[in-house]
């Protein structure tokens, strides 16, 4: 008799405990999610952690012509001089592949989940092709003019701090809403919105409650919510969801090789992310810089409009100029239509998403570099800089060849 209640004992204090550790695990796991190594695991298999909408693949994938080089490439950075495999260790390089004049040049997978098949989650790369179905809309008309506002195509932030700015404030954040983008932070805007995003919470209720920091197009804030009200308001313009519209217009006339996918919000109703929740391949991101590198045609057909991809490399407004963007900021880059632009007389330009995603594109040298990572933390300067160096170095080295 005494065994038996014990063994209940037991029993329940066993069933506590679980049910203790099951919401632990619940409210942390985010963290557990985006914390090495788990995360090399995570951005290769968001599919089986939320729910997601599907960008289908081209019925015919446009080629990927090989030309195998040995990248001899070295770069100097913090008083040395290294090489790519230091580059890949140091940074933690999941996927690697070189575009050169329309040539795969290069293609390694180093991360332990990682594959030509695997789709990676791209984060902030994610506005970067927001952008581009934003410039498809305008030349289609679906979408009137920069100068429309936000609450006109989203009557739901009436009152809030995006009921003012444009989409083009939006295009280049410079919104005036909400605070600096600081994951470290529990209480920042971009924390309250993920434990929304991942927890079922309102993203909307999130998006309503920023306040309003600067008048519209008058100062850069970097600021994912702004280009979820940009995904809003090109869906509403459009009157379809992200991952259609991109399959429509971008994935398949480009000739993509694989499906890619949103992740979508747990709580209902359902929406992407269009600040940070696709998940392409590799070799598909490849395609698509290549087509931005041609000037966004393919096999004839003009698939995004040439000045659109010429506004994405130079800044029209004086505080998105390279330097300009704040002391928070690296100072090489500049920024503008949802591209980090680096320049120079190349004026190269990239998608740059959190834990080490870049989609580089260099129209003047005719190269494309995709590097996915899962660095330790979101943000990291330091990582970010040697990142920069090594990948202008691999470009210069690629250009001097015949």
């Amino acid at each position: 008799m005494r065994g038996t209640k014990r063994n209940r004992a037991v029993a329940g204090a066993a069933a506590v405990g679980l049910a203790a550790g099951a919401a632990w695990l619940w409210r942390n796991q985010g963290t557990l999610a985006m914390s090495r190594p788990v995360n090399e695991w995570t951005f290769t298999h968001m599919a089986a952690l939320m729910p997601t909408d599907t960008v289908t693949r081209a019925a015919t994938p446009h080629p990927l012509p090989r030309r195998p080089l040995a990248l001899d490439v070295t770069y100097s950075h913090g008083g040395r001089t290294r090489t790519l495999d230091e580059l890949h260790r140091r940074t933690w390089t999941t996927g690697f592949a070189v575009l050169h004049r329309g040539e795969l040049v290069h293609e390694s997978y180093p991360g332990r989940f990682a594959g030509p098949d695997a789709r990676f989650q791209l984060f902030s790369v994610t506005k970067s092709v927001t952008s581009l179905l934003t410039g498809i809309a305008l030349e289609e008309g679906a979408l009137d003019g920069l100068d429309r506002t936000a609450v006109s195509l989203v009557p739901e932030l009436a009152g809030s701090a995006y009921d003012g700015p444009t989409v083009g404030d939006l295009l280049d954040m410079c919104s005036g809403a909400g605070g600096v983008e600081d994951y470290a932070d529990p209480h920042a805007p971009i924390s309250r919105f993920e434990r929304a995003v991942t927890g079922g919470g309102s993203v909307l209720d999130v998006i309503r409650s920023l306040p309003r920091t600067a008048e519209p197009g008058t100062v850069f804030n970097y600021s994912t919510l702004d280009t979820q009200v940009l995904g809003w308001a090109l869906e509403a313009a459009t009157g379809t969801p992200l991952a259609r519209y991109a399959t429509e217009r971008l994935w398949q006339p480009m000739g993509a090789e694989h499906d890619a996918h949103y992740f979508l919000t747990r709580a209902r109703p359902r929406t992407a992310l269009g600040g940070g929740s696709l998940n392409a391949s590799v070799r598909d991101l490849l395609r698509l810089g290549a087509l931005l590198a041609a000037g966004g045609k393919r096999d004839g057909r003009q698939i995004v409009p040439v000045d659109w991809i010429e506004r994405g490399r130079t800044p029209g407004r004086p505080h998105l100029q390279a330097g300009a963007l704040g002391p928070d900021l690296p100072g090489h880059y500049g920024y503008t239509n949802q591209w980090w632009t680096l320049g120079g007389p190349h004026r190269a330009f990239t998608g740059r998403g959190i834990y080490g995603q870049y989609l580089w594109i260099d129209p003047a040298a005719d190269v494309v570099i995709v590097k996915t990572g899962a660095w330790p933390v979101a943000d990291d300067d330091a990582l970010d800089a040697e990142t920069v160096a090594a990948l202008t170095s691999l470009v210069t080295w690629l250009d001097a060849r015949d």
